[in-house]
């Protein structure tokens, strides 16, 4: 059984509440709800929520909806307590809850690479990267190797690193043995000190293949990335 699981915590310190926030008259999350239960590769999609102002905004909805504990520091660590309830789970995606129009193609992308039996763990990379985008130290950048598994995630880059670099996509799969073993580490030196949690896994020696996709992402981080959505895209392309 493939599992995507949206972790869907209500405070966010740069935008409170946005996965609430209305888009064509739905809230932000129900859109990447919507579009995650595309994915063919999927057989279930669930909604990790920690709050009941959620569950009564997804009330009108028909998804499968989880609470969890307010105490998680993270989205996988929300999504390791809902995967601990399916014993059948063999692969858990962790789809972010603030990609409104994600392409279910790239979920599907992500689960078919566990065909692969050396592959334990996986993201997404896309070479939309701009020049704006290499100074935003809001902006991860992934450092890949000759087998395409990442090898550094970095929010500032240096001249001679640029033309190796890619733009990393915050969706995540895991087999569920690796997932519950992510979850028990400790945070590590560098996670804690970039706040990139990626980085628990390269240095705890799990690798993370990265999936090249040309598919484009539009991420909601702040009040500013909604607006740009809003203006750049009719009712119709949420659908």
């Amino acid at each position: 059984m493939n599992i995507g699981i949206i972790p869907a915590r209500l405070n966010s310190s740069r935008f409170p509440k946005k996965i609430l926030t209305p888009i064509f008259g739905k809230p932000m999350i129900a859109h990447v709800a919507e579009r995650a239960s595309k994915a063919k590769k999927l057989d279930k999609v669930i909604l990790a929520i920690d709050s009941d102002e959620t569950r009564m905004a997804l009330s009108d909805f028909n998804f499968e909806v989880m609470m969890t504990k307010k105490e998680h520091l993270s989205g996988t660590d929300r999504i390791t307590e809902v995967a601990r309830n399916f014993k059948q789970a063999k692969v858990i995606i962790n789809i972010q809850g603030d990609e409104p129009l994600i392409d279910p193609e790239a979920i599907d992308s992500l689960v078919d690479v566990f065909k692969n039996d050396e592959v334990v763990m996986s993201t997404i990379i896309t070479k939309e990267l701009s020049g704006r985008d290499l100074i935003d130290s809001n902006v991860v950048k992934v450092l890949v190797d000759e087998n395409q598994n990442a090898i550094n995630f970095k929010r500032e880059v240096f001249d001679i690193e640029i033309g190796g670099l890619y733009r990393h996509i915050g969706i995540y799969g895991f087999r569920k043995k690796t997932l519950f073993h992510f979850s028990s580490l400790s945070p590590s030196k560098l996670e804690l000190r970039y706040n990139l949690e990626q980085l628990r896994a390269l240095e705890n020696g799990i690798m993370i293949k990265a999936i090249l996709t040309e598919k484009s992402f539009h991420s909601v981080d702040t009040k500013e990335d909604l607006n740009k959505i809003l203006s750049s895209f009719k009712q119709e392309d949420f659908i």
